[in-house]
């Protein structure tokens, strides 16, 4: 039954067969086997074997081990075992990186409380929470977090917050009335819900769904409907993945064909077309790719930011539009008094000190203000708990706590005024009354110390505090305190009135309201994390749109907006709901601010953007945010308060659920795809290189320079340290001031001239000293090839760090390139002159005059792209 609130909790009793004793041991085992354990079923598990095999569906692994099959059949045992430690060495980086990160988050997980005490046959008794059945009856209070979907039975002054929930950041006041059957889920008012907390009062409840089928568990079944997005990244390298194999296909068949014209051995061709194969593939770039990611990760970490998925860290440096929720991301998810209004003036609190009018001042000097902050405590059930003099924690309603903090910043301490004035009677809260009053005597009389909405409790008082006398209060009076009640209220504030009276005789509830003397106001809010306003400046610097999509209303919402720095215009969703199609899609095109946001209007606003060739990151913490973070591009969800399943759903968990930390990590990600770039870009040049010298070697009928396992050792000594070196360069200055990177926009773009002129410049060099010595000593001539060509690969390294000349960026400001390239050097002089290793790859010692000749024919692509950098400087228009 879905209609659990609009039911009297008699026939919810009859419905669920049970009663306010709860249920008998064995009724709760019979429905425990029916209904199964109240528990969310685990979305998204480890499973290594999975995760490694994963890592084999790569086109250039599929490529290799088809190489490595080639030399098994002809019997070249050497370079079918070199290629295959190539390929396992590349799948167990990612696979310890993925794997790394799945562990990680399963140590994240924040399980629900696992005991509960329910009424069993009268008897109140603790059992674990996943033994909750339908029907069950229990108790929640202040502080409890609630563990199924209740009928609430008897109320006590109840507030939940169901921000996981709805998204609304005030607590929801409950009540055990009958509701309509249309109401929404966030107005059932007599219901609550698992995965959210009382926040004030208690009540009696019976559960009415558990586990999967609560609200809570509803959504968690609707994500495992939703197929996970592939990131722009992983589509860009699928697609080159593809051309690269079809490139292969293409080179190994014409060789082929034209050793057949050509009278060859079919053997040899066949080896020619694994070299010429061997040369075209980029057999480094998924490790390069996976290990750039990584070490970004690593980075991305110490900014709060933890990467689920490899992938995600170069997507989020593409994001371009970033959609994040307010409460507690924007926010600091603090009730906080912020202005206060007495004595016929206004109040701000700021950094911790109270200002008039722009100017800082001593609360306690001002009697009416100091009464107002006391009267704050006095009526006040929260608890503040302090150990010398520092505050540890302070416990009660959300906005209790703002009262205590907002007189503690005073130096009205609560402790010291409850002692000077004993409690003698509260009357609580209620929807009805709107009042909260306490009375309280001191050495002299009682007094009655009342708080309340600020209509009602206007209406309850008869005289004003102005300027240390008691004054009369006029209808004219009234009407002006409404008129300033109203003023604060548009300011997204939770306003409240405050009032006191002496009490005569009876302490009745109905005297203790009335006759009151109106001392002022305190306006709640939840304010904007200081950070927020600078990252959101950086974030329209970059050209990345900002849109706040929240449960909370329209005026909180723009409110915030406006405290953030936030343009745009606003809306609501009762006005999405009334707009046509073309509307809705000029409406999630033009708005900044949506406000009391469904989930499903949400997950709608994602996929609009997502159809407009935006590239989407979506902040959320809650299971109402679920749906909308498996659709986007990027899912952030929140570490610090967020759901079990928004995290396991989500590509990114924020660490400290601080927007500021996502643009960090936008910042990472740009730096993530510039320097995977620079990797590529060194890494493919040195491609181009070896077919265009195995190709002319093959067309000219020439012996093979660069025979299948010298490709090997060059590429692995020239493709691992050194292009990875590139990874961790500094960001460049300009990194954030760019626009994103364009969707379409492949890891190639823009490449084509660099890598035609690195590679013409390094075949020059290559093919021209092979043509010198292969007549008269092809060994010679092979090693001198082979040396060339990772010579010139560790020159087009030192090109491709940056747009910027290398002495404007320093020489040695990523030592780990400098090393790397010498390390480079010195493997490859090592396999010429160490006798076992020249044996395997058919090495012969260089002498110093030849080492001379090949850094001379080396080095004019470094010189030749250094000019270019040097001339597009001088250019005003670069």
């Amino acid at each position: 039954m879905a209609d659990w609130h609009a039911v009297s909790k008699e026939e919810v009793f009859e419905i669920l067969k049970t009663d306010e004793a709860g249920l008998s041991d064995n009724g709760a085992k019979k429905r425990l086997s029916q209904y199964g354990k109240n528990e969310i079923k685990q979305l998204m598990q480890i499973k290594p074997f999975q995760i490694f095999f994963q890592q084999f569906k790569s086109v250039f692994i599929i490529i290799l081990l088809l190489a490595a099959a080639f030399s098994f059949v002809i019997k070249h045992y050497i370079d079918f075992f070199v290629i295959m430690a190539i390929v396992l060495l590349n799948s167990f980086i990612g696979f310890f990186q993925q794997y790394k990160a799945e562990k990680t988050i399963m140590k994240m997980k924040n399980l629900l409380v696992p005991k509960i005490k329910v009424f069993r046959s009268n008897r109140l008794v603790e059992i674990f929470s996943d033994e909750l059945v339908p029907g069950d009856v229990f108790q929640v209070s202040e502080g409890d977090k609630v563990m199924a979907d209740c009928r609430i039975i008897r109320d006590f002054e109840l507030e939940a917050n169901e921000a996981v929930l709805t998204g609304e950041s005030f607590p929801q006041k409950k009540t055990s009335a009958i509701l309509k059957p249309n109401t929404e889920l966030a107005n059932r008012e007599n219901m609550i819900f698992m995965g959210t907390t009382i926040v004030h009062g208690s009540c009696k409840a019976v559960v009415v769904a558990t586990g999967m089928d609560t609200e809570f568990g509803k959504i968690a079944g609707l994500v495992q409907k939703i197929k996970s997005e592939k990131t722009p990244l992983e589509k860009k390298m699928d697609d080159f993945s593809k051309k690269v194999a079809l490139v292969v296909i293409v080179l190994a068949a014409l060789s082929i064909i034209l050793g057949i014209f050509r009278g060859e051995d079919i053997y040899r061709m066949i080896f020619a077309g694994i070299a010429l194969a061997i040369s075209v593939i980029p057999e480094g770039v998924p490790a390069v790719i996976a290990i750039t990611m990584a070490l970004a990760i690593q980075r991305m970490q110490k900014h709060s930011a933890l990467i689920r998925k490899l992938p995600a860290a170069e997507t989020l440096g593409r994001t371009t539009v970033i959609c994040t929720d307010k409460t507690g991301t924007l926010t600091e998810e603090k009730m906080t008094v912020t202005k206060l209004y007495c004595n016929r003036r206004s109040f701000s609190i700021k950094n911790s000190s109270f200002y008039s009018e722009n100017k800082k001042i001593d609360p306690l000097k001002i009697k009416e203000l100091n009464q107002l902050l006391r009267i704050g405590i006095l009526c006040n059930n929260a608890r503040i708990e302090k150990i010398g003099g520092k505050i540890i924690d302070i416990l009660g309603d959300p906005t209790e706590k703002a009262f205590v903090m907002s007189a503690d910043i005073a130096g009205v301490l609560k402790k010291e005024e409850t002692e000077k004035e004993i409690r003698l009677i509260e009357y609580s809260f209620s929807s009805k009354r709107k009042l909260m009053s306490i009375v309280r005597k001191n050495k002299i009389h009682p007094i009655s110390y009342v708080k309340g909405a600020p209509d009602i409790l206007i209406k309850k008082c008869s005289h004003e505090l102005v300027n240390g006398r008691v004054i009369e209060l006029s209808e004219k009076r009234k009407s002006e305190l409404i008129a300033v009640y109203e003023e604060m209220a548009s300011e997204a504030l939770r306003v409240l009135g405050f009032a006191f009276k002496e009490m005569h005789g009876s302490y009745a509830q109905e005297l203790a309201e009335s006759g009151l003397i109106f001392v002022g106001y305190q306006g709640v809010m939840d304010p904007p994390r200081k950070e927020v306003e600078s990252s959101i400046k950086e974030c329209i610097r970059a050209g990345i749109k900002i849109k706040m999509i929240t449960g909370d209303s329209l005026n909180t919402a723009v409110a915030v907006s406006n405290m953030i720095g936030l343009d745009g215009g606003s809306i609501e969703e009762s006005d999405i709901e009334k707009m046509s199609e073309k509307d809705f899609q000029d409406c999630v095109r033009q708005k900044t601010i949506f406000a009391r946001i469904t989930p499903e209007t949400k997950f709608r606003i994602i996929q609009e953007l997502k159809n407009q060739d935006e590239i989407v990151a979506v902040t959320g913490d809650g299971v109402n945010d679920v749906l909308a973070l498996k659709e986007a591009h990027i899912g952030i969800a929140m570490g610090v308060r967020g759901s079990e399943v928004s995290r396991e759903v989500s590509d990114i968990i924020l660490l400290d659920d601080n927007f500021a930390s996502i643009v960090s990590a936008v910042k990472e990600g740009r730096r993530v795809y510039d320097n995977m770039k620079k990797s590529i870009k060194a890494h493919i040049a040195a491609n181009v290189d070896e077919i265009f010298v195995v190709m002319f070697a093959l067309l000219m009928s020439w012996p093979l320079p660069l025979m299948p396992l010298a490709i090997l050792w060059m590429n692995l000594i020239t493709d691992s340290l050194p292009s990875l070196s590139l990874s961790v360069e500094k960001p460049d200055r300009d990194i954030m001031r760019r626009k994103p990177i364009s969707k379409n926009e492949t890891i190639l773009t823009n490449l084509g001239m660099f890598l035609l002129i690195a590679g013409v410049l390094a075949f020059i060099a290559t093919i021209g000293l092979f043509a010198v010595y292969y007549k008269t000593d092809l060994p010679k001539a092979q090693t001198i090839a082979l040396t060339t060509g990772v010579f010139c690969e560790m020159f087009v390294v030192l090109s491709c760090r940056s747009e910027r000349n290398v002495w404007k960026i320093g020489w040695f400001s990523n030592k780990f390139l400098v090393f790397s390239i010498l390390f480079a050097v010195v493997l490859q002089l090592f396999a010429v002159y160490f006798a076992p290793l020249a044996d395997i790859f058919g090495f012969v010692p260089l002498s110093l005059k030849e080492l001379l000749i090949i850094t001379l024919a080396s080095c004019p692509i470094f010189i030749v792209f250094e000019i270019k950098k040097y001339i597009q400087s001088r250019n005003p228009m670069n």
